[in-house]
């Protein structure tokens, strides 16, 4: 019997928290409520054994790697999500992204949605001045156009705040 090689096979759950938790928290651990370096470990989540729980000695609440994250909350494994955004920066469909991963469409459009409104949410300050982007759409705030597209390699000014 021939087992299809796919690329969620491949990739390794504890290889993917561990990258969470150096990208994360690149100083230590820290609680996600307070900023408390003081932490213990309090186990494994038991579906995802990768996933490290905690709990604060600041302010005395439990979380884990995913908490506070828009990771968080969500029934597919971490691995999962790492390859679909790998798969929206090569600028494949959602429905491109349903097939290689097996997934529902639907179940994709949450992810991809989820993961743009973090970068989103992530990003420190409005661009200024030249930017240089590929070919991707930016959510625009409520003051500016809903959205905007530019093409591979074309250059344009970001509106100043």
């Amino acid at each position: 019997m021939n087992t299809p090689i796919t690329i969620r096979k491949l990739i390794s759950e504890d290889n993917c928290y561990e990258m969470l938790r150096q990208l994360r928290w690149p100083e230590g651990t820290r609680c996600p409520f307070c900023g408390s370096a003081e932490v213990n470990r309090r186990g494994h989540d038991e579906v995802h054994r990768s996933c490290q729980r905690y709990q604060c000695k600041g302010c005395d609440r439990r979380f884990d790697d995913l908490s506070e994250t828009v990771l968080a909350g969500h029934h597919q494994p971490l691995p999962v999500w790492i390859v679909c955004l790998y798969f929206m920066g090569l600028n494949l469909s959602n429905r491109q992204i349903a097939q290689e991963l097996d997934l529902n469409e639907d179940d994709v459009q949450v992810m991809t949605t989820a993961l743009r409104e973090g970068v989103d949410k992530k990003s420190p300050e409005p661009l200024q001045g030249e930017v240089e982007c590929e070919e991707v759409y930016i959510v625009g705030s409520p003051q500016g156009p809903s959205r905007s597209r530019s093409r591979p390699g074309a250059l344009g000014t970001a509106p100043t705040a």
